[in-house]
C-alpha cells in the first residue's frame, strides 16, 4: 500500500500542469447530473429570490475558478464582470491576477568560500493560470515565499563572496530561472527577483578595508616611482641640450629671474656664471 502511494505520487510529480488540471476536471456521474438538474430546477421556481445567489461578479483584475460537487466545471477561470452559478451545487474561489512582491526575509547564508553573509532580496510575481493556482497547490503565495527563501540559500551557496559582491544582476537572473521552473505547475509567473543588501561581518569588513587601503598605497608608491623616473630622464636630457650650447645657460638664467620677479619679491638673488668672473679676476 506505502508502495502504491509513493508510485502515484512520483507519477504526479511528473505530469504536466495541465494534466493535472484535467484530472480533476472529469464527468460528474449520472448521480451528479441528477443533482446538478434539481439545483437548476430549484434556481428556475425561485427565480426572483435565487437571482441574487446565482449571479456573482468579479473584478478586472480577478479570476474565478468554478467548482460544481467538487469539481472544476471549466478550463479556463470565470471573469472578469457577471458570471452564472448554481445554488447548493456550485461554489467558486477568487483569484486575485495583479502582481505581488513581497520581502525574502535576512538568511545568513555560508558562500563556497566559507565565509557567512546575511542576505535579503525581493521577488515579484503574479498568477498566470487561476485554475492551477488553486487545484493543484494549497496556498500558492505561501509556498512561493518559501520556495524562495531555499532558492536564495541553493544559489548563493554554490558562489564565492567575490561572485556575491560583484554580480549580483547574474545572481538574480539564475534565482528568478529556478523559481519560474518550479512554480510552473503551479500557475505562478515569477516576474522579477532583486537582490537588496549583502551584509558583511564587521571583522570582514575590516579586514577587506585594510585591504584595500594597502593596496592603493602600493599604488600610490608606484605612480610616485614612476613619476621620479621620468623626470630624472627629462633632466638628463636637459642638461645635454645646455651642454651643447652655453648661451643656452643664459636664456635659462634670464627665465628664471623673470619668473621671480613676476612674484613681486624684494629679494632677488642672480646667478653670475663663473667665466665672467674669472674674467676681471685676471685684471
Amino acid at each position: 500500500m506505502e508502495m502504491e502511494s509513493q508510485m502515484e505520487s512520483q507519477k504526479r510529480r511528473g505530469m504536466s500542469k495541465e494534466d493535472l488540471i484535467s484530472e480533476r476536471t472529469g464527468s460528474l456521474g449520472c448521480v451528479g447530473w441528477f443533482i446538478v438538474i434539481l439545483s437548476g430546477l430549484f434556481a428556475f421556481c425561485f427565480f426572483p429570490i435565487t437571482i441574487w445567489f446565482c449571479l456573482k461578479i468579479v473584478q478586472e483584475y480577478e479570476r474565478a475558478v468554478i467548482f460544481r460537487l467538487g469539481r472544476i466545471t471549466d478550463r479556463k477561470a470565470k471573469g472578469p464582470g457577471i458570471f452564472f452559478v448554481l445554488p447548493c451545487t456550485d461554489s467558486f474561489v477568487k483569484v486575485d491576477l495583479r502582481t505581488v512582491s513581497f520581502d525574502i526575509p535576512p538568511q545568513e547564508i555560508l558562500t563556497k568560500d566559507s565565509v557567512t553573509v546575511c542576505v535579503d532580496g525581493v521577488v515579484y510575481f503574479r498568477v498566470s493560470d487561476p485554475i492551477a493556482s488553486v487545484a493543484n497547490v494549497s496556498n500558492a503565495d505561501f509556498a512561493t515565499r518559501l520556495l524562495a527563501q531555499t532558492t536564495l540559500r541553493n544559489v548563493l551557496g554554490t558562489k564565492n563572496l567575490a561572485e556575491v559582491l560583484s554580480d549580483r544582476e547574474g545572481i538574480a537572473h539564475s534565482m528568478q530561472t529556478s523559481l519560474d521552473e518550479a512554480t510552473d505547475n503551479w500557475g505562478i509567473k515569477v516576474e522579477r527577483v532583486e537582490i537588496k543588501d549583502v551584509k558583511l561581518p564587521q571583522q570582514l569588513q575590516r579586514a577587506m578595508a585594510a585591504e584595500a587601503e594597502a593596496a592603493r598605497e602600493a599604488r600610490a608608491k608606484v605612480i610616485a616611482a614612476e613619476g621620479e623616473m621620468n623626470a630624472s630622464r627629462a633632466l638628463k636630457e636637459a642638461s645635454l641640450v645646455i651642454a651643447e650650447s652655453p648661451s643656452a645657460l643664459q636664456l635659462r638664467y634670464l627665465q628664471t629671474l623673470n619668473t621671480i620677479a613676476a612674484e613681486k619679491n624684494s629679494t632677488i638673488i642672480f646667478p653670475l656664471p663663473m667665466d665672467v668672473m674669472s674674467h676681471f679676476m685676471r685684471k
